[in-house]
């Protein structure tokens, strides 16, 4: 069971192994998440929702630290390339090569919550399917 401190939440092995458990079974394309209290029908979790306690589940799963906070709507390029897990240096290169948007404050560069967090979820998709395609690859080898 977690343990609770006064600004963190700490995990453990049998934590870890309860979000894998959980996490196979959201396996798939179809996986999603729902909540039932008592004897009320499950209820499906919005899918951001679920994306994100899905996101929070992987990280317990690994044992990875996981901070939850609110981001505000407007992103400074530090901020957004924390979120991104990228430098900021790269983060400029991926705002002049068009692949996330950013617009001027003055001289500051500034960027929407919504893109940078559109952004981190399709570079974790590719994370995932370069992964599937290694074990796939990897596979084909053992057989």
């Amino acid at each position: 069971m977690p343990t609770k401190s006064a600004s963190a939440i700490l995990t453990g092995e049998r934590d870890a192994a309860l979000a894998r458990d959980v996490l196979q079974t959201l396996e798939g394309p179809t996986g999603e998440l729902s909540v039932a209290r008592d004897a009320e029908s499950p209820r499906p979790l919005p899918r951001e929702l679920g994306q994100l306690l899905q996101d929070v589940l992987e990280s317990i799963a690994s044992q990875s630290s996981v901070t939850v906070r609110a981001l505000p709507d407007e992103l400074t390029t530090s901020t957004a390339a924390s979120v991104l897990g990228v430098s900021r240096p790269t983060l400029m290169k991926m705002v002049k090569n068009g692949e996330i948007r950013a617009h001027k404050v003055g001289a500051h560069t500034r960027l929407r919550r919504e893109d940078v967090t559109a952004a981190r979820r399709a570079r974790r998709e590719r994370e995932r399917a370069a992964f599937a395609e290694l074990l796939e690859a990897e596979g084909d080898e053992v057989d």
